[in-house]
């Protein structure tokens, strides 16, 4: 495979609160991407990440989400029962 785009974003994603997972989801869990599905997260909840993530790509705001700064937010995954803290990074 030949990556014919360099990524300018990275998104980092950590489990703050945990629940019944159907992938085995723990508090601390961590995962990092760039525009890829991160390796072991929960593929039901991609769509979210990816709508986030485009969402920052943008230019957008995370605060106007109810977000915590410009670069960060919490969200849910599609069942419910995991919550995620994501943080955007602009890579020079």
């Amino acid at each position: 495979m030949k990556k014919t785009i360099l990524e300018d974003w990275e998104f980092d994603i950590t489990v703050v609160e945990e629940g019944r997972c159907r992938v085995g989801m723990e508090r601390g869990d961590r995962f990092t991407c760039r525009y890829e599905c991160p390796a072991g997260f929960c593929p039901k909840t991609m769509a979210v990440l990816h709508s986030l993530c485009e969402a920052a790509r943008a230019g957008g705001d995370y605060r106007l989400l109810g977000g915590k700064a410009s670069n960060r937010t919490d969200f849910c995954c599609a069942d419910g029962v995991i919550t995620f803290a994501l943080t955007a990074r602009h890579i020079d």
